[in-house]
């Protein structure tokens, strides 16, 4: 039976961004290839989350559009709320708002908090308790907010999705979430897993476990890009998450993998190239030259490669193993014209 193409959803300028006006071009073909929806990850020097869905809220006109992800504690609540609810208004109901746990280390040196899962719970709260047009008053861990209320909101309200890999974050989502972002690398039996434990928290909470979307994000490098396309899209992005441990650890358990090349490519400083300032490509080719310190079956069994139809074949089999919708990672939409064709013939 065909699959529709509005199951699969892309990245735009996934990584460093040396033009951010790309994504306007990358997100117009998106929806002209059929794609669900694209998703832009936020770094606050050139992809800022509310300029960059504000921009391809006008140069779109029926896609989904993601930000995938940003964190609570980096805006006050009312401009994140401001947002999703400009956002509404401005997409014509297209708007997603993503958000992640945060890597501790990295907030502390911004001065920036890191909240836990209460924290995380009483932050979504408040923003729907805006979006519904209610006056919020909150003293608790997340701050002190006597008076809250945006005064007009949209007729719907932003869904919110939870990126997560542990199983605690995954029971999270499921919980009280209108939907999850699986991290990439993950095999597909670490999605079926993970799809579980999603679906059993939202079933305990008395929620419909199918109402609670679970988006699995999947790396697609297919043989089509040019070997500098396809080291980029993968290797240099697998060394991008291996190389740091707060992201690494979670995904490396929960696939059941030996933490050891981890720690090798760790001990190695290649997490310090993400760092330095520079050319994007320069530093993205620096980065793939460490791959060969991590197990190749990391990148092979946990992402899409091969041709166009073996990489749409591994697309599927992550949906069958429980994910609603894939957000494929790395391959940027005008690179996966042929994946997509080859998709809905499945």
């Amino acid at each position: 039976m065909a699959r529709s193409s509005k199951l699969l959803n892309a990245y735009v300028l996934p990584g460093r961004a040396a033009d951010p006006r790309d994504a306007i071009k990358q997100a117009q073909t998106a929806e002209r290839i059929g794609l669900g929806g694209v998703f832009a990850s936020e770094r606050f020097e050139s992809k800022e989350s509310g300029v960059m869905m504000g921009a391809l809220s006008q140069t779109t006109e029926q896609i989904k559009l993601a930000v995938g992800l940003t964190h609570f504690s980096t805006r006050h609540p009312l401009v994140l709320a401001g947002i999703g609810s400009t956002m509404q208004y401005m997409s014509g109901n297209r708007f997603m708002f993503g958000f992640g746990r945060s890597v501790p280390a990295v907030f502390r040196l911004w001065g920036v908090p890191s909240y836990n899962n209460a924290g995380m719970v009483d932050y979504l709260n408040i923003l729907r308790a805006l979006w519904r047009g209610e006056k919020v008053s909150y003293a608790g861990p997340i701050g002190n907010f006597p008076d809250l209320q945006l005064v007009q909101v949209p007729d719907h309200a932003p869904p919110v999705l939870l990126g997560a890999v542990g199983p605690k974050t995954l029971a999270l989502g499921g919980t009280h979430f209108d939907g999850l972002i699986l991290h990439p690398f993950l095999t597909t039996d670490a999605v079926a897993a993970s799809c579980k434990i999603v679906r059993d928290a939202a079933k305990q909470a008395g929620r419909d476990p199918a109402s609670v979307k679970i988006y699995s994000c999947v790396v697609v490098a297919s043989d089509e890009l040019s070997p500098t396309d396809r080291s980029s899209a993968l290797d240099a992005r697998a060394v991008s998450y291996f190389a740091h441990k707060e992201l690494a650890t979670p995904i490396i358990e929960r696939n059941g993998w030996d933490p050891a090349p981890m720690h090798r490519l760790i001990e190695s400083g290649a997490w310090k190239l993400e760092l330095q300032k520079g050319d994007h490509d320069a530093i993205r080719a620096a980065l793939a030259t460490a791959v060969d310190i991590l197990p190749r079956e990391w990148l092979t069994t946990a992402a899409a490669t091969g041709s166009a139809k073996q990489c749409a074949a591994r697309l599927a089999e992550y949906v069958d193993a429980g994910a609603d919708e894939i957000l494929m990672h790395g391959s940027t939409p005008e690179h996966l014209e042929n994946v997509v064709q080859e998709f809905i013939k499945l």
